[in-house]
């Protein structure tokens, strides 16, 4: 249970990396440190996921636990801790001194010890673990909040207050032999954390975003909506955006407790509504499709430009208008998975620009300035992984003057880019990054 003691994973020096081919990349692009997976992370089944941001911290998600990397010398990251905590994915957000993880994954117990647990009991556990990272070299694990079908991902979210934030979580994909996730689940789960004290955090909220049941037939690919994947919020402008399975959708969140969608759109070349991100001013939405899951290969010919892609939607009266698609240029090999994952704005005033992670399609650095006429303006990418895996950049997101990637197989990477279209985002300094809470640079 919550509370429980620890494992802190020892910070041994890492393993060589994997090989996985020969690194491409644009000329803007440099590759300038890599930290391999080590002890308890490092194997096939121990994906790294998402990363968060906090002055010279970065925090690692990974189906075993976390990681915290001291990164004040980027060139040079180092490791400051591992907590083994096993629960799928693990996705991690901070603020102040707490950190949260997603958990997806049913569980025998909400303690880190936990083993794998029975969906069908309603004994099992998943949802949120909550920890105190005050002292980055030795976390505690604090409380955990159990949620309707756990948490695949959660968005933090400011209090309007300043007292606390709240966390609003997404899972989806319910079925009747599921104990404590049975359909219809058109909703999500908000959990407040009073940040004085936050053992008292607790769900408040579970808002039917789709009382009509959101879309649920389209083409033969669709996942029919069923809650949401991902939310990326902007609280300055009291909006949100949802990728909701079959449906992409803009949300007033004015009231934090009672989220109310304000604007639906589909798309035809869509299967799975995966990730949604705002550009600087709030006027745009770029939403991802992971077509596969994120598990298939489809950033070739085949599958096309249209297809497991960015669509880019203007905000036009407060409804969301159909731009374009944007896709990488590269065509990878059949053994890798290659579909739209997630990124973040890199913060160029007055332009959109956008890193983002294309699983083993590498690293993608993307200009969609001209909604109509999205373009790539620089890479990164390994080969294929052999022996053949599920592997490649789960995250890539741009904090203070560095791109940042997880790996799923091969670690943490840092990469620079020089660019005279970016290079002025090095001077804004942020003091915490939680992508899906998009924040005024």
């Amino acid at each position: 249970m919550a509370g429980a003691a620890l494992t802190l994973v020892a910070a041994t020096a890492p393993a060589q990396a994997e090989s996985a081919g020969t690194i491409t990349k644009s000329p803007n692009v440099k590759h300038v440190a890599n930290l391999p997976k080590t002890g308890s992370f490092a194997g096939a089944d121990a994906f790294n996921s998402d990363l968060a941001f906090q002055g010279n911290y970065a925090f690692q998600g990974n189906y075993n636990g976390f990681t915290i990397y001291d990164i004040k010398d980027p060139v040079k990251p180092k490791v400051v801790s591992r907590v083994s905590c096993a629960g799928a994915q693990n996705d991690v957000s901070v603020q102040g001194d707490l950190l949260f993880l997603s958990v997806d994954d049913p569980r025998d117990s909400d303690s880190c010890k936990s083993d794998y647990g029975v969906p069908t009991s309603k004994a099992s556990w998943e949802g949120i673990r909550i920890f105190d990272i005050s002292d980055k070299a030795r976390p505690k694990y604090i409380k955990a909040v159990e949620t309707a079908c756990g948490s695949h991902t959660h968005t933090l979210v400011p209090g309007k207050s300043g007292k606390s934030v709240y966390l609003y979580v997404s899972s989806y994909m319910p079925a009747d032999i599921y104990a404590e996730c049975k359909p219809p689940h058109d909703k999500i789960s908000i959990v407040k954390v009073p940040l004085d004290k936050p053992t008292d955090a607790k769900v408040v909220s579970t808002p039917v975003l789709f009382p009509d049941g959101g879309n649920e037939q389209q083409n033969g690919l669709l996942l029919s909506t069923s809650g949401c994947h991902d939310i990326t919020v902007f609280p300055s402008k009291d909006l949100a955006a949802g990728a909701c399975m079959g449906d992409g959708v803009l949300m007033d969140i004015s009231n934090r407790e009672h989220p109310k969608v304000t604007a639906t759109v589909t798309d035809e070349n869509f299967a799975f509504w995966h990730s949604a991100t705002f550009n600087n001013t709030g006027t745009k939405v770029v939403f991802t499709d992971e077509l596969g899951g994120g598990m298939s290969a489809t950033c070739n010919a085949r599958v096309g430009g249209q297809r497991g892609a960015n669509a880019i939607f203007d905000i036009v009266d407060g409804q969301l208008t159909h731009q374009a698609y944007f896709k990488i240029p590269r065509h990878q090999e059949a053994s890798e998975n290659c579909v739209a994952h997630n990124g973040s704005l890199i913060p160029v005033k007055g332009k959109d620009i956008m890193v983002q992670a294309w699983y083993q399609g590498g690293v993608s650095i993307w200009d969609f300035t001209d909604s109509a006429a999205p373009k790539e303006i620089g890479y990164f990418d390994r080969g294929a992984l052999k022996p053949r895996r599920a592997g490649g950049s789960w995250s890539a997101y741009y904090y203070n003057g560095f791109v940042y990637s997880s790996d799923i197989q091969l670690g943490f990477d840092v990469l620079r880019i020089s660019d005279k279209r970016t290079d002025a985002a090095a001077k804004v300094r942020l003091k915490a990054l939680n992508t899906q809470t998009q924040l005024p640079f």
